[in-house]
């Protein structure tokens, strides 16, 4: 098997998923930036069906903050783990020599904190995915 990237839509929403082939017996699964660990069975072997994979609930209803802009990413201003409000200051994003705050849409916890300090950004990344 070799790797495959493809988009998924679930519920008018677009999920990117990879399926990444490690060694004999091990594939690795990303959907919408988390990834899963699966392995290969033999229905000869165990005389089972095979198991139906699911993701968590969580995957779906993962809120994400979008870069609006391409540049470089100054400060961010929450820690993983963390309640926030709507409207909260989250990363500074500097772009063509001026300072763009980015704010939350929503309230809720950071999940995961997906970019770093003077990381350069594309328009439309995922700088922050919440729940």
């Amino acid at each position: 098997m070799k790797e495959r990237k493809f988009k998924l839509n679930i519920r008018d929403k677009e999920y990117e998923v990879e399926i990444k082939p490690e060694g004999k017996d091990l594939v690795k699964i990303r959907v919408a930036g988390e990834e899963f660990d699966f392995r290969k069975a033999s229905r000869q072997k165990q005389n089972l069906p095979l198991a139906k994979a699911s993701l968590p609930k969580k995957s779906f209803s993962e809120k994400k903050i979008i870069a609006p802009i391409s540049g470089t990413v100054s400060e961010i201003f929450v820690a993983e783990g963390e309640q926030i409000e709507k409207d909260k200051k989250v990363i500074l994003l500097s772009a063509m020599k001026m300072e763009n705050e980015i704010v939350a849409d929503f309230k809720g916890r950071v999940r995961k904190i997906r970019v770093e300090k003077e990381q350069n950004v594309k328009e439309g990344e995922v700088l922050i995915t919440m729940e």
